[in-house]
């Protein structure tokens, strides 16, 4: 009897286990469902983007989300994205937002600020700071020139643009005495001064870049070098300006004369001249 009533308290214990076990199933099931109810479609990366951008049926694809998370301005489905451009860098299944898209130009020209311009000048590997300068990074733009005389030249080296924003910087080959050369292509945004002074100095000399740090915004004025004076080691020390000083003149008195020849009558005669008199 003792090992029956065991037998019986382990059966029901199995039973009640079970019962417990598929309630609790069922109560997990019921929650899936009813989250699977909240679920909403949106419009995610399907790879990383870069800005500029103009989004095909390849970039994109549709998530599940849970309506509570949903975000503002996101999108259901892809086809109403499609010629869309990208403003901003987009990672692998980021959300797909309004904010980040523009229906107006596309590329580098969604960078520019108002008022602003971007220029473009080529660099090689030395003057473009070894390929180190990527967009987002600030630079100082130093022209080169050679001075010409009737005897000698000498080259010039000016700071003629500081903490300047890059927009982009890249490799491309062109053609150049019939062979295929690479060059470095860096884009600034400048004012339009700023532009015009690029463009002149592309023409009339040699353009080097010079990396700022990017949390120094400093713009000094820097005093142009030239060969002369770097192999002398100092500055040309101009010639200080000639300072003329101006006195009151004062009247002279009148000089009298020792004595005047007259002549009168044929005789000649010599008499003291008469001075006027004084003022008291």
């Amino acid at each position: 009897m003792r090992r029956i009533g065991i037998i019986l308290v382990v059966f029901l214990a199995i039973a009640f286990a079970a019962v417990a076990g598929g309630l609790t199933y069922m109560y997990l099931k019921g929650e899936t469902g009813q989250r699977a109810l909240n679920l909403k479609p949106v419009v995610v990366s399907a790879k990383d983007l870069t800005f500029g951008e103009t989004l095909i049926s390849e970039d994109m694809k549709v998530v599940m989300f849970p309506a509570e998370s949903v975000p503002k301005g996101s999108y259901e489905v892809t086809d109403s994205l499609l010629g869309q451009v990208t403003k901003v860098f987009l990672i692998e299944n980021e959300p797909i937002l309004e904010s980040k898209l523009s229906s107006k130009g596309g590329g580098l020209s969604l960078l520019i600020r108002e008022n602003m311009r971007a220029s473009s000048i080529q660099v090689d590997k030395v003057s473009g700071v070894s390929g180190f300068i990527l967009p987002g990074d600030r630079v100082d733009v130093i022209l080169t020139v050679n001075r010409y005389s009737q005897n000698s030249y000498e080259s010039i080296a000016k700071t003629i643009l500081q903490n300047i924003e890059v927009l982009a910087a890249g490799e491309k080959t062109q053609q150049k005495d019939n062979k295929v050369i690479t060059v470095t292509a860096v884009t600034l945004l400048v004012d339009p001064e700023g532009a015009q002074s690029l463009a002149l100095a592309s023409n009339e000399g040699k353009l080097q870049l010079a990396l700022r740090n990017p949390t120094d915004e400093d713009t000094s004025k820097v005093e142009p070098v030239t060969t002369t004076e770097i192999l002398k080691g100092e500055k040309a020390q101009k010639p200080a300006p000639r300072v003329v000083v101006r006195t009151k003149e004062v009247p002279k008195a009148p000089v009298k004369p020792d004595s005047l020849t007259m002549i009168k009558g044929g005789t000649k005669k010599k008499e003291a001249p008469a001075m006027p008199e004084e003022k008291k």
